[in-house]
């Protein structure tokens, strides 16, 4: 029963998503409005604008479910739902005021901690990930897998490549392939798609950063935690996760191995 709800809540954010993918474009091809929070991080009209349609849009749909996103006002009352939607209505706004293909949306479903039904929408890549629990990764409706490479040399790495040459490291790093993209979630799809091996952070995320990504890797056989190994919870009072760590399994443990010394992230 549960999986049979997981799947129909899939199809509702799949659809909403790819609406919400098509105002984003519009708001772009007319030119962004751009505008900076009190943190100093960008906004655009079209993080506010896809955020405000999504609002109304899915709990229209679903008006028993509670309500996060980086776009709106945090109310308590997510907190006695069953299920909450957990969106990010625009990941990667620096990247889409550049002119990258790679930002998303990314909108999870939440149960009891766990996401159940997510999807990543990248509308300018083309490509839609989703999932729901217990029934694997899709990429534009084709099943994906994570890769399970064996060894750290030469992996292939979506991140910033300054991260491991940094002297937080007792331990040198072996040459990786570092690409970069603006999505954190598009970063954690990247590795559930098997087009690279780990994707990490040592920055603090938020709940919309990467609970929508998280089904989609761990479907798709990847592992993902913080830095120190430790699952991720969701839709709980506080929504900062330290760091993130995703990758296939055969890696998790090494990485997980050379960041054991980082208790504290104090200067990330």
């Amino acid at each position: 029963m549960a999986s049979a709800v997981a799947a129909t809540d899939l199809d509702l954010i799949i659809d909403k998503v790819r609406r919400a993918g098509a105002l984003a474009q519009h708001l772009k091809a007319h030119g962004l409005i751009t505008s900076f929070k009190a943190d100093g991080s960008i906004v655009t009209n079209a993080d506010t604008e896809v955020n405000l349609w999504l609002k109304e849009a899915l709990l229209e749909a679903r008006p028993d479910y509670g309500w996060q996103s980086e776009e709106s006002p945090d109310n308590a009352e997510r907190l006695n739902a069953a299920r909450t939607f957990v969106l990010d209505p625009i990941d990667g706004t620096m990247g889409l005021s550049k002119g990258s293909p790679y930002w998303t949306i990314a909108l999870a479903i939440v149960e009891a901690g766990r996401p159940i039904a997510a999807v990543v929408y990248a509308p300018d890549a083309h490509e839609l990930f989703s999932a729901a629990a217990g029934q694997g990764t899709k990429l534009n409706d084709q099943p994906v897998h994570a890769r399970d490479r064996q060894t750290l040399e030469d992996a292939e790495v979506v991140g910033d490549s300054r991260l491991f040459s940094r002297d937080i490291w007792p331990e040198t790093w072996p040459r990786l392939s570092v690409q970069s993209r603006p999505s954190v979630a598009y970063r954690m799809c990247v590795v559930a798609a098997g087009r690279a091996d780990f994707t990490m952070a040592l920055t603090p995320k938020r709940d919309w950063d990467v609970a929508a990504a998280t089904l989609i890797a761990q479907e798709a056989g990847a592992v993902v935690s913080d830095h120190l190994g430790n699952p991720y919870g969701f839709n709980a009072k506080d929504s900062l996760k330290p760091s993130l760590i995703c990758s296939g399994p055969a890696l998790f443990p090494e990485i997980i191995r050379r960041c054991a010394h980082l208790l504290t992230l104090e200067n990330p």
